[in-house]
C-alpha cells in the first residue's frame, strides 16, 4: 500500500508535466495524421500519372519510406543532418519525418483501393470529356477514400502509438513524461501500466470515431 501511496503522490506532483506531454502527443498525432493524409492523396494522384518517369519516381518514394524504419529516418534527420549544417528542432523533425512516412503508407492504401475499382466508370467519364483532375476529384478519390477507411484508421492509430518513439529525439511527449515518473520512484510496472491504459483509451476513441464515419459513408448493395 505504501508503494501505491508513493506512486500516487509522485503522479499528482508530476501531473502538470504529464498532461503537457499528453497534449504534445495528441498535437503531434493529429498534425501528422492530417499532413500524412493530404500528402498521401497527392502522392496517390501522381501514381496515376501517364508519365512513366513520374510514376517510377513516386513508386520509388513509396517503397523507400515504407521500407525504411521510422526511427532510422528520425535519427537520420535529427542526428545526421547537423553534420551537414542543417539543424531542426525535435518537433520539426517529427513532423517532417512522420509526414513523409505516413504519406507513403496512405498512398499505398489508396492505390490498393484504386486497383479494386471498376475502371469502366473512369473510361465513361473520359469519353464524356472529363479532364483527368476532374475524374480524380469527382470519381476516383471519393470511392478510394470510402473503401480505405479501415486502413486509414489503422494508420491513424499507428501514428498515435508511434509518437512514443519521439522521446528518442528529445521530444517531450506523453511517454517521455511517464518515463520520468517511473525513474522518480522506480515503480516501472505501475507507470507503464498507466501509460498503456491511456493509449488504449485514446485508441478506443479513434476506433469509435472511425466506426461512426464508416456508418455515415456506408452504401448498401441493392
Amino acid at each position: 500500500m505504501a508503494s501505491w501511496g508513493t506512486f500516487e503522490r509522485d503522479l499528482l506532483e508530476q501531473m502538470p508535466l504529464i498532461l503537457t506531454g499528453l497534449a504534445n502527443t495528441l498535437q503531434l498525432a493529429i498534425i501528422i495524421s492530417i499532413t500524412g493524409f493530404l500528402l498521401g492523396i497527392a502522392v496517390f494522384y501522381l501514381t496515376l500519372s501517364k508519365n512513366r518517369l513520374i510514376r517510377n519516381a513516386i513508386n520509388a518514394y513509396i517503397s523507400f519510406f515504407i521500407g525504411m524504419p521510422l526511427i532510422v529516418l528520425l535519427f537520420l534527420m535529427y542526428y545526421g543532418l547537423p553534420q551537414w549544417g542543417l539543424r531542426l528542432n525535435p518537433f520539426a523533425v517529427a513532423i517532417i519525418g512522420f509526414t513523409l512516412n505516413v504519406a507513403a503508407y496512405n498512398a499505398a492504401y489508396l492505390k490498393t483501393a484504386f486497383n479494386g475499382l471498376d475502371l469502366s466508370q473512369i473510361e465513361a467519364a473520359t469519353a464524356q470529356g472529363f479532364r483527368p483532375a476532374q475524374i480524380f476529384r469527382l470519381i476516383t478519390l471519393p470511392q478510394v477514400l470510402r473503401t480505405s477507411v479501415p486502413a486509414l484508421t489503422n494508420q491513424v492509430i499507428g501514428n498515435l502509438k508511434d509518437t512514443s518513439i519521439t522521446f528518442l529525439i528529445q521530444y517531450t511527449e506523453f511517454f517521455a513524461r511517464m518515463q520520468e515518473l517511473a525513474s522518480t520512484n522506480f515503480q516501472f510496472f505501475k507507470a507503464y501500466l498507466l501509460t498503456a491504459l491511456v493509449y488504449l483509451l485514446l485508441v478506443s476513441v479513434i476506433v469509435l470515431i472511425a466506426r461512426s464515419i464508416e456508418k455515415r459513408i456506408f452504401i448498401p448493395i441493392a
